[in-house]
């Protein structure tokens, strides 16, 4: 992908923080990689307007299948990551 310098202005902590935690060198991909979600962020509040105009608000069950289906997905998500103990066993 073709890439172009812009001028951006951020708060000198922030920035310094960013900076601190990828290095000099990633301070450009860590932005990108920002804005990238903030914009999927934003297409996914369009779908949602969308799909309320169409359909309207979802129903208490609908509400409730999706909570289910959010605690389904951290539950898998925790059984993923390597216990703390390993971790510091490892090192």
């Amino acid at each position: 992908m073709a890439t172009k310098k812009y001028t951006v202005t951020l708060p000198e902590e922030l920035a310094e923080e960013i900076r601190s935690e990828v290095g000099p060198g990633a301070f450009s991909a860590y932005v990108t990689r920002a804005v990238e979600r903030q914009r999927e962020h934003d297409r996914l509040g369009e779908l949602v307007a969308w799909m309320q105009e169409k359909g309207g608000p979802p129903t208490e069950e609908e509400r409730a299948a999706a909570a289910a289906e959010m605690r389904d997905i951290e539950r898998w998500f925790e059984e993923r990551q390597p216990d703390a103990q390993d971790g510091a066993a490892a090192a």
